[in-house]
């Protein structure tokens, strides 16, 4: 499943529903990423995103995810909006039949996420707004995936 969502939300809660009735699902792995202050500089976090068009492109990494590892079930959940600091700002939740390809395949999707996902990231603070750009190390991460 896959959610862009204004509303917070509760990571703990969405992995209780994850984990409900898994009886063949040997490991189950996440993610939960948090808006950060980046040490005072960013009083919040907004982030754009085209409904429609941004859920069908995360469809189609968490498509090659759940092939590439033989996922059972996969779940997706990115906050769009304003975000304050310390708020939950994407959750990812990977079932797989063993731990490797659980922790494996979430990495992979958190490495898109971070890269890839067409979402805009503006940064407010004291100095005013900012777009923000993936880093080179987030460039990086996705490149090991080949």
């Amino acid at each position: 499943m896959i959610t862009l969502t204004e509303a917070p939300f509760d990571p703990g809660a969405l992995l209780t529903e994850f984990s409900k009735g898994r009886t063949e699902t040997g490991a189950i792995a996440t993610f939960t990423g948090l808006a950060r202050a980046e040490q005072g500089s960013t009083a919040s976090l907004e982030l754009e995103a085209y409904p429609g068009f941004t859920e069908s492109e995360i469809g189609k990494i968490a498509a090659e995810a759940q092939e590439r590892w033989s996922l059972h079930d996969l779940n997706i959940l990115h906050r769009v909006g304003k975000i304050a600091p310390g708020d939950p700002i994407v959750f990812v939740a990977t079932a797989a039949g063993h731990r490797r390809a659980a922790f494996e395949a979430c990495d992979f999707l958190m490495d898109y996420l971070k890269s890839r996902a067409p979402f805009w990231k503006k940064e407010h603070g004291p100095e005013g707004a900012r777009w923000v750009e993936p880093s080179a190390q987030d460039y990086a991460d996705r490149e090991r995936w080949g």
